[in-house]
């Protein structure tokens, strides 16, 4: 009997996390003015769980570009497992994209392939309404980092009967940076109002320490969600 419990408590798990949408952000930050658009994707299975999203920005002012993609970056990730009672799932994932800097004169230039290794533990309330999954990864960034190092959160809160969603992720890691800086931390808290189960609007707030300058940052946006 504790094992069908156990299974069903797994499939109602899969089924509350399942998730498959596109997002439309309008990012107010500083040089910014710009969409993005989000195509993600979360799907458990009786392996572990594969995950994925693309990041596009479309024209920038700052970047010269005032027709077309001035970004594109995508991240996959798989996590496994092999009994229905484990506790950490071994994963791998793989960052990359390609990004134009400010100004007339610069290229297009590819963001460092990156290739993580690690372990990760996930914590759920008995109804899956908050949801909390820490990380920790050995990190390998081509041509830049050997032996580096990522820790990361990503969490869901649903609340008022699961009309808001407060969700987001944090990343902290080791990456060697021109302007002198190796430790770098990122975090994109969202909160959505859901007005079905399909539809939501809200907002992200991307939060950085020596991310993109050797400064903290605040770049909030305004968005769309649409869950298939």
């Amino acid at each position: 009997m504790k094992r069908i419990l156990l299974l069903f408590s797994l499939f109602a798990f899969a089924a509350s996390t399942y998730a498959q949408n596109i997002q439309l952000h309008y990012d107010m930050g500083k040089d910014r003015k710009l969409f993005t658009s989000t195509v993600e994707m979360f799907r458990p299975d009786k392996y572990g769980s594969t995950f994925f999203f693309i990041d596009m920005d479309y024209s920038s002012d700052a970047r010269n570009v005032d027709n077309g993609v001035s970004l594109a970056y995508w991240e996959i990730a798989r996590a496994f497992k092999w009994n229905e009672t484990q506790k950490f799932m071994p994963r791998v994932e793989y960052n990359g994209g390609v990004l134009k800097l400010d100004g007339d004169e610069t290229p297009f230039i590819p963001i460092e392939n990156c290739f993580l290794a690690g372990l990760e533990r996930t914590w759920a309330s008995a109804d899956f309404s908050k949801i909390l999954t820490l990380q920790a990864n050995y990190k390998y960034i081509k041509d830049k980092e050997d032996a580096s190092f990522q820790v990361t959160a990503v969490w869901t809160v649903n609340f008022l009967d699961g009309k808001m969603s407060f969700l987001g992720f944090a990343d902290f890691w080791k990456e060697e940076m021109f302007w002198g800086t190796d430790f770098r931390f990122l975090s994109e808290p969202q909160l959505w109002y859901n007005f079905c189960k399909n539809f939501s609007a809200g907002t992200e707030i991307e939060l950085s320490n020596n991310f993109v300058g050797d400064e903290f940052t605040v770049k909030p946006t305004l968005a769309v969600k649409y869950t298939f």
